[in-house]
């Protein structure tokens, strides 16, 4: 089989350098017409095919974007994979998705990607607390765009959820129906998403009932096993709300599962809202009022956010941006059982 021709051969035959040849390729040289012409003849007739790798190394780019996530059996992760899969298919760009099992230790690892030069830029999601380490690699790595939850201390662009405005939109929901008393089961208390989330719901339940209103808070993972723990833990405490804020779907899956499974009804019992909304909520019985958050939009904008900002700017990089979320409603929740038995 006859060796297919490569630079050496066009630029023999163009009467012409390779380095000429090359540049003139990834576009980093004009030359005059005729020299042109004669290159692109010998391209011509030789049958010369660029080598895509070759030239994305010459021009110090991979056109792969690294995506890292804690989990891609979690709904709300695989939607946002999806979601920037999609606009990076747009742009011709490839995406090398990297599943943490949100250890720190392959954080770390993932972010060396670009130190190598594997991939042009990270769009990187972790579903943890820092205890700054993290931090100081994605400052020293750069090109790191962090979603959804935040590392304190990273100097890079952040995209977010308005978490705080969720947890309000659930507190003035379940005031509406009457609802003081209300347990928030969220993440670790050190994340945004959590504390966001959790100060939004006291809000939404302050501007209705002020000091009267009481939210006890359960801190653990967001994960369906935290939403069992959860939901024992609430049986164990005698049911010690009306109505439970379930800052995930996960959470709120092994929620109700326990709940259901101990006979307690929603929302004839307890009233109940959950958050991202990802899953086949509307499916529940009955379908569960959530939180919903853009993630298709998240996943379009954190590409944009990557390919757009000016890297050698340093005093732009640190902004966050909140894209807005919305309030589901469907049935699971009514008046707190002490009020339903008033109005008969």
């Amino acid at each position: 089989m006859a060796k297919a021709p490569g630079l050496k051969d066009v630029a023999m035959a163009a009467g012409v350098s390779v380095a000429t040849i090359s540049r003139l390729l990834n576009g980093s040289l004009v030359l005059p017409d005729e020299t042109r012409s004669r290159i692109e003849t010998a391209i011509r007739d030789l049958g010369y095919v660029p080598n895509p790798h070759a030239r994305r190394l010459s021009r110090g780019r991979s056109d792969m974007i690294g995506l890292v996530i804690p989990d891609i059996s979690n709904p709300f992760f695989a939607m946002l994979v999806a979601a920037i899969e999609e606009e990076a298919d747009k742009l011709g760009l490839a995406v090398s998705l990297n599943a943490t099992l949100n250890r720190p230790g392959r954080e770390m690892k993932y972010l060396g990607l670009i130190e190598h030069h594997h991939v042009d830029g990270l769009i990187f999601v972790t579903n943890h607390p820092d205890d700054g380490e993290l931090a100081d690699l994605i400052n020293r790595t750069g090109k790191v765009v962090i979603v959804d939850e935040d590392v304190p201390g990273a100097i890079v662009p952040k995209l977010f959820c308005d978490n705080h405005q969720g947890g309000y939109l659930a507190g003035k929901h379940l005031a509406e129906f009457g609802h003081k008393k209300v347990v928030f089961v969220g993440g670790p208390k050190e994340m945004i998403s959590t504390a966001r989330r959790h100060a939004g719901l006291e809000q939404g339940l302050r501007e209705r009932f002020g000091e009267e209103a009481e939210i006890r808070r359960y801190c653990g993972e967001y994960t369906v096993a935290a939403g069992r723990h959860a939901a024992r833990r609430f049986l164990d405490e005698k049911l010690p709300a009306s109505a439970i804020f379930a800052s995930s779907d996960e959470i709120a899956i092994g929620m109700i599962e326990v709940l259901y499974s101990e006979g307690v009804s929603i929302p004839d019992r307890v009233s109940v809202v959950g958050f991202d909304d990802v899953g086949p909520l509307h499916l529940f019985a009955p379908p569960l009022t959530a939180v919903r958050q853009p993630v298709r939009a998240i996943g379009a904008r954190a590409l944009s956010l990557l390919l757009q900002t000016d890297w050698q700017q340093s005093e732009t990089l640190e902004r966050e941006e909140l894209l807005p979320v919305e309030i589901v409603v469907r049935s699971s929740v009514a008046p707190p059982a002490i009020e339903k038995t008033r109005r008969r």
